[in-house]
């Protein structure tokens, strides 16, 4: 039998060592611009870790932590907001939602939850950052909502792929992270 704090102390290296990835790869929008959502929904796709080999309280835990720092630290205020608004806690509210509806409905609840949180993440920059949108208004009153249904495809793509990782992780990686961790 294993001693409960040994394990204790993996999950809290394999929470710290997560985080401080996650911190970094929202750092790089800093240098890298162009990948301001690309770099957040990387560093929510790491909580995956945490949810299957741990649980989704300390995925939360961690999630919460990272979403401060990135919230004091980075410069790139709507790569923040996004990881905090969204891509963040998704991996692990898809879990949640996973165990507990069926395709159709889990669809329904997941295009909720997506649209809910861009929009919420979009007026929090807006109004609270006081970040330019004006450009928006160049493009016509369509514009955003033409976003919007270009963000529920990605969206889609995205969902696909973090269900098709999960698959790999759990198929491929995770008896090295196993013995890494020693779980």
């Amino acid at each position: 039998m294993r001693n409960p704090s040994f394990q204790n102390s993996s999950r809290t290296a394999l929470g710290g060592i997560v985080a401080a990835l996650s911190v970094t790869m929202m750092l790089l929008t800093t240098v890298i611009p162009v990948l301001s959502y690309a770099l957040p929904a990387m560093a929510g796709i790491l909580l995956i870790l945490i949810v299957i080999e741990v649980d989704k309280k300390w995925a939360f835990g961690v999630y919460t932590a990272v979403s401060i720092l990135a919230l004091l630290i980075l410069p790139d205020k709507e790569a923040a907001l996004m990881y905090v608004f969204f891509f963040g806690h998704y991996p692990i509210m898809k879990a949640i939602l996973e165990q507990k509806f069926q395709k159709v409905i889990l669809w329904i609840f997941k295009f909720l939850l997506f649209n809910a949180c861009v929009v919420a993440a979009y007026l929090v920059i807006i109004y609270v950052f006081q970040l330019p949108f004006e450009e928006m208004e160049e493009y016509g009153k369509w514009a955003i909502w033409g976003l919007l249904a270009l963000g529920n495809v990605v969206f889609i793509v995205y969902d696909i792929a973090l269900s098709r990782l999960v698959t790999l992780y759990l198929l491929k990686l995770r008896p090295s992270v196993r013995k890494l961790f020693r779980f």
